[in-house]
């Protein structure tokens, strides 16, 4: 069975948006600044978007709130009528589904559970917030897995019912313009995911 092409199935949805004049609310995730610069140049003129800073994987409590700074740093100098929600910072829950995943590699089990959880936050507000639709920046790093992030996504949009937008937002060279674009904001760009493991790993890896 062929692969999904996520990134034809958005072409399509913003064409169809775009034929019908539609702008609709968006609850956007987002991991951080530099993996969020592509996605908000190329989603902003289609649709009104919410931020959503929820990532309790990321430790420590110092990195989470400079991330979530630089995010509200590139909306501000992109001048964008984006508005930022964040949720406190919290890593318990990632921390409970963390055990026993603690020294799996990235894109692993323990990856797939850190996404999941966010997903499911991000569905949860937006349908408490009553949002046309949710999605997440994630899918534009090289280093997640965009097939299942997108399934993922599929079944929480049937739990919190609403739509969950479909994305490959590495398509279209989108991993490289979030590159251009973090060079030109001067942006942070951390060298490990977010988690206290995939950081222990990446240092080990530097010792070696």
């Amino acid at each position: 069975m062929s692969k999904i092409n996520y990134g034809l199935m958005l072409d399509k949805k913003l064409a169809e948006l775009e034929k019908n004049g539609e702008k609709p609310s968006l609850l956007l995730h987002a991991c951080c600044a530099p993996c969020s610069s592509h996605v908000l140049e190329f989603l902003h003129e289609r649709f009104e978007i919410t931020l959503y800073f929820c990532n309790p994987n990321i430790a420590p409590e110092e990195e989470y709130n400079y991330r979530s700074s630089e995010l509200k740093r590139l909306v501000r100098e992109m001048g964008l009528d984006v508005k930022i929600i964040e949720e406190a910072y919290d890593p318990q829950p990632f921390y409970e589904l963390a055990k026993g995943l603690e020294n799996l590699p990235e894109r692993g089990e323990r990856c797939r559970k850190c996404i999941g959880y966010r997903l499911e936050m991000a569905g949860a507000k937006a349908a408490e917030l009553n949002y046309d639709c949710f999605t997440t920046t994630l899918t534009i790093s090289p280093h997640k897995d965009c097939e299942f992030i997108n399934e993922f996504g599929a079944q929480v949009q049937e739990k919190c019912g609403v739509s969950y937008l479909f994305s490959d937002f590495k398509k279209h060279e989108g991993y490289k313009r979030s590159i251009e674009l973090s060079r030109k904001y001067d942006l942070y760009r951390q060298d490990y995911c977010g988690c206290i493991y995939s950081k222990l790993a990446r240092e080990t890896k530097n010792e070696t």
